[in-house]
Order: structure tokens, then C-alpha cells, then sequence
């Protein structure tokens, strides 16, 4: 004998239809909260262009996804009329992604929550191997410690390595500061570290620099950009990216905007490119060391030593002041071409560049200016980037897309 179904109240229906109707908004709406776009529900519907029964039915999904967290009672703003509508926030005690980087002066391992927000960091090891399965396996088992320590569920895996990734092998072309073999198939290799942990979830792997641009775009200085252009020194050698219309521009096989191959001093520094005077051997930590006649000392990075010199001895210091000075007209000289090119309505600046801009932004933006047409008419902003661990949440970001692009499925 089989009994009948309790009868499913009017109000029950009514909100499994709108949540049926709002199941393409999902991820639309869940990427909208983790990069700060819909505070309220009342954003979100605006942004979604639903109506307020099917963006509650929405969020309430998301909830109970573990994505997100609906304050259905918040306070409301001192002089504020009407009730305040429901506030949307990341879930603090949500999933999380495994970032990893590696670079020339070690490796680190994160974990990432929605929101770009570092949940938990391994200390960073100071040796990179010259095997890349050996490194990746290290900085793996460092994110599964944390993960078993923190007992979050993992979405998965994102890398970010000094290097252009060419798609769609995922094979470092070119990691120059590193002793890894040209073309070593970090993607796979990094793919299988993962797998053999017994981590759920896909992994990715992309050049560092476009991460960082990825991150500060979402998180970060490059937020309400349309054509964002961010270049940075890392620890040794300069990368560039660009982000148009809220999606990396990697060109035709992952390898566009090797900014630091620009050549900013003809009778410069030899390049391992090559060439003579490029952007990554003028403008890195290693050459503004040089500049000042510093000798870089193994203790600590090239670019933890650049910063604290520029940061304590600047302008105080005649040889400190010559070399801020050199780098950032060699660096002015690189943009101004950049800007010529690309035309973007922001640039933002990282590692040494970054601490660049903070001693004297107006020398810099007077070089972009003078030697840019574009720069003349108006000027771009030029804007120090403001995440710290920017490359590790990019690598984040790789891991989230899934989620963002359809949470129930990848939940699943």
C-alpha cells in the first residue's frame, strides 16, 4: 500500500518556483556577493533584474549552499527611513580554495575563501627545487596540512608559478628564475600533487602576474576597471597583464603581455631573453640593488631588501635616491609605450613597483604623462595594488570560477 504525500504548503511552492526561475541567476548572483557588488538583497535584485521574491529565493539557496550568509535583521543606518533591507556576506566558515605560488625565492601555500579573504597561510620555504613535482608536492602537502587543521571542505586548487603558461598544455614556457626545464608541465604535475593529497576538486595553473591582475581587479585597486593594466616585479624579473571587461586577455595561447621583454635602456643590462636593457633586468629588485649600491645578502629576498631600503633610506640617501629615481623613469618609459598601445583607464603596480609609486608618484606619473600621447590628454590613474598575497588569491580565483559559473554543480 502506498501512502499520498503530505501536501506541500502554498508558500512551499511559491518558493521552489521562484528559486526554479532563479536558477540561472545563481551564479551571477553568488559572484556578485564575493566581489563586494551586492551588500543587500536589494542590490542584488537590482543587479539581477529579478524581482525581490526570486533574489530571496536566490540568496536563501546560496545559504543553504554554505556560500553565503543572510542577515535578515540588520541594524538600521542612523537617519535611515524604512526597514533596511537583508545584508549578503561571504560565509566565514564556507569552503575554501588551496592557493599556491611559487617564485624565485620560495614557495607559499593558502587557503582562500569567498571574498578574496586568506583564511590560512603555511610558512613560505625559502628553497625551490630544481624538480617541479618535488616543489609542488612540498607546497600541496603544506595546503592539505591546513585544510586538515582548519577541517574546511575544499573546492580546489589553483598555482600561480614566475612564469608565461602556455594554453592549453599548461606548460611553463620560460620560469627564468627558476631551474625548472622550459616547458615543464606544471599543470599536470600540479594536477596529480593534488589528486594523489585526496583533494576534491579541480586544478589550474597560470602565469602569477595575470593571478595578481586577476585578484586586485575582483579585490583589490583594480575594482569598477573596464581595461585594467597591472604590472609588477615580483621577486625577480617584471610581468604584465591586462584585464578587459572583467576577463584576463592572455592572447591567442596564454602568453600575451610580456611586458618584461620591453626595452627600456638599449645599451642596459644583458637579458636572458637576449635582447639588452628589457624592463626585467632594469626595473626588478636585483637592479635597483645594483642601482644603490647595495650587495643583496642572502638573509632575506631581493624584494624584501628593496623595500626596506627604499622605505627607511629614501630620499635621504644620495645613492637610494639616484636609483628610485633611475627605476622609475626606466619603468615611466615602459608604461608611457603601454598606455600608447593598450589605452587603458587604470594601471596598478606591484611588488618593488608598488613601493615605487608610494615614494614618488608624481615623478612617475609625470614620466607616463610626458612621453604618452594618451597620457597628456587627461593621464591614467596609476595606483599602487593593495592586496597582499594578490598572486595567491588569483590562484584562488582559478579554483572558485567552477563555483561562481554554477554552485550546485560544483558543489555536488
Amino acid at each position: 500500500m502506498t501512502g499520498k504525500a503530505a501536501p506541500r504548503t502554498t508558500g512551499e511552492g511559491n518558493t521552489r518556483t521562484r528559486l526554479d526561475r532563479g536558477r540561472g541567476a545563481l551564479g551571477p548572483a553568488l559572484e556578485l556577493v564575493h566581489t563586494g557588488r551586492a551588500p543587500t538583497r536589494a542590490v542584488l535584485t537590482a543587479e539581477l533584474g529579478v524581482t525581490r521574491a526570486t533574489a530571496g529565493a536566490v540568496a536563501a539557496e546560496l545559504e543553504a549552499l554554505g556560500l553565503i550568509r543572510v542577515d535578515a535583521h540588520p541594524g538600521a543606518a542612523a537617519g535611515a527611513q524604512g526597514r533596511p533591507s537583508h545584508r549578503l556576506e561571504v560565509a566565514e566558515d564556507g569552503p575554501v580554495a588551496l592557493a599556491a605560488q611559487v617564485h624565485a625565492d620560495g614557495f607559499r601555500a593558502a587557503l582562500v575563501g569567498l571574498g578574496g579573504r586568506i583564511v590560512a597561510t603555511a610558512p613560505g620555504c625559502e628553497t625551490v627545487d630544481a624538480d617541479p613535482a618535488k616543489v609542488l608536492r612540498s607546497v600541496v602537502d603544506a595546503g592539505n596540512e591546513l585544510l586538515r587543521r582548519t577541517g574546511r571542505r575544499c573546492v580546489g586548487a589553483g598555482l600561480a608559478v614566475p612564469s608565461a603558461v602556455a594554453e592549453p598544455e599548461g606548460l611553463a614556457l620560460n620560469p627564468l628564475h627558476l631551474a625548472w626545464p622550459p616547458g615543464a608541465p606544471v599543470r599536470e604535475i600540479f594536477a596529480e600533487c593534488v589528486r594523489a593529497a585526496g583533494l576534491a576538486g579541480p586544478a589550474f595553473a597560470a602565469n602569477d602576474v595575470n593571478l595578481a591582475a586577476l585578484a586586485e581587479h575582483r579585490h583589490g585597486a583594480g575594482r569598477g576597471s573596464r581595461d585594467l593594466l597591472c604590472v609588477a616585479t615580483g621577486h625577480r624579473g617584471v610581468g604584465g597583464a591586462l584585464v578587459l571587461d572583467g576577463r584576463l586577455h592572455t592572447g591567442s595561447s596564454g602568453l600575451a603581455l610580456e611586458v618584461g621583454h620591453l626595452t627600456v635602456n638599449p645599451e642596459g643590462r644583458p637579458c636572458h631573453c637576449g635582447s639588452r636593457g628589457c624592463l626585467d633586468v632594469e626595473a626588478d629588485p636585483l637592479a635597483f640593488l645594483e642601482e644603490a649600491g647595495h650587495d643583496a645578502g642572502p638573509e632575506v629576498s631581493q624584494l624584501e631588501q628593496a623595500n626596506e631600503l627604499i622605505r627607511t633610506r629614501y630620499p635621504a640617501d644620495p645613492a637610494v635616491r639616484t636609483a628610485v629615481e633611475a627605476l622609475i623613469d626606466r619603468l615611466g618609459l615602459g608604461l608611457s609605450g603601454l598606455v600608447n598601445i593598450l589605452n587603458p583607464d587604470r594601471i596598478i603596480l606591484g611588488g618593488l613597483h608598488r613601493t615605487l609609486v608610494d615614494a614618488d608618484p608624481e615623478r612617475l606619473r609625470a614620466v607616463v604623462a610626458d612621453r604618452s600621447l594618451w597620457g597628456r590628454s587627461g593621464g591614467v590613474p596609476i595606483l599602487p595594488c593593495t592586496l597582499d598575497h594578490n598572486s595567491l588569491v588569483g590562484a584562488a580565483e582559478l579554483a572558485w570560477q567552477p563555483v561562481l559559473d554554477d554552485p550546485p554543480a560544483a558543489l555536488a
